[in-house]
C-alpha cells in the first residue's frame, strides 16, 4: 500500500539539495537516507535519499543522482510515497493511518449519524476530516482531541463533539469550506493518503510529520 510521506519544495543550496514539506510523523524511517519513494508523477522517481538534515526547522533531503541546484528545482512540487505494509500500524496506539480512517462512520456523542470519513487533509496548521453527509454535502472537522475524543476502529465509528455551528454551517448550505470553523484561510491540502494522523492529538505542526498519511502515526 503507498502513502503520501512527502512532498518536495524549493530547491536550497547549489548541491541538488530540496526541502521537504514532511507528512508522516516517522520522518526518520520513511525519508531517511536510503529511502526509496515513488514519485507523483511517477516518471519522476523513483528517488532514493542520499542525505538528510534540519536547517532552519526545515527538513532538507538531497536524492541520488541530483547534483545541482538546477536538477533540485525540476523536483518541485513533486509528492513523495513510501510503500507501507497494509497490516503495519504506528507504533503509537493513539495515532493511525489515513487508510484506517477512511469510511468510518462519523457519530455526533449521542450517536446521531453524522456521515461517512472520507478523506484526511494534512495542513501545515493541522489536520482535517472531511465527512461526507448523507445528502452529499462535505463537512471539514478539525482533527483535535476536543472536537474527535474517540476514534474506535472495532466498532468503525469515530466520535465527535463539535462546537456550536460546525455542523450547522454545512447544513445551511455553506459547503465544503465552510466545515473548517477551525482554520478559517487555510489552503486545502491534496486528497492523498499522507501517513499517521495524530490521535486527534493537538494541532499538528508542519514538520511534526504525519504519515500525516499516518494519522496519529506516522507511515
Amino acid at each position: 500500500m503507498q502513502l503520501v510521506v512527502g512532498r518536495i519544495g524549493r530547491a536550497h543550496g547549489i548541491r541538488g539539495d530540496v526541502s521537504v514539506e514532511v507528512r508522516t510523523d516517522e520522518p526518520e524511517l520513511r525519508l531517511g537516507p536510503g529511502a526509496v519513494l515513488f514519485t507523483d508523477p511517477a516518471a519522476i522517481g523513483p528517488l532514493t535519499v542520499e542525505t538528510g538534515r534540519v536547517h532552519s526547522g526545515r527538513l532538507l533531503l538531497r536524492f541520488a543522482g541530483v547534483k545541482d541546484r538546477t536538477a533540485a528545482e525540476a523536483l518541485r512540487g513533486t509528492m513523495l510515497i513510501a510503500e507501507v505494509d497494509p497490516d503495519e500500524t504506528p507504533d503509537d496506539p493513539d495515532e493511525y493511518y489515513d487508510h484506517q480512517l477512511i469510511g468510518l462512520d462519523v457519530v455526533l456523542a449521542d450517536g446521531t449519524p453524522v456521515g461517512e470519513l472520507t478523506e484526511v487533509l494534512h495542513l501545515p496548521y493541522q489536520d482535517l476530516l472531511t465527512v461526507q453527509r448523507p445528502d452529499g454535502t462535505e463537512v471539514l472537522i478539525p482533527f483535535v482531541e476536543q472536537i474527535v475524543p474517540t476514534i474506535d476502529l472495532d466498532e468503525q465509528r469515530v466520535v465527535i463533539t463539535p462546537p456550536p455551528g460546525l455542523i450547522d454551517a454545512a447544513d445551511a448550505g455553506s459547503g465544503p469550506g465552510a466545515a473548517a470553523g477551525a482554520g478559517a484561510g487555510a489552503e486545502e491540502g491534496p486528497g492523498d493518503g499522507s501517513d499517521a494522523v495524530p490521535g486527534a492529538g493537538p494541532d499538528a505542526g508542519e514538520n511534526g510529520g504525519s504519515d500525516s498519511g499516518e494519522n496519529g502515526g506516522g507511515a
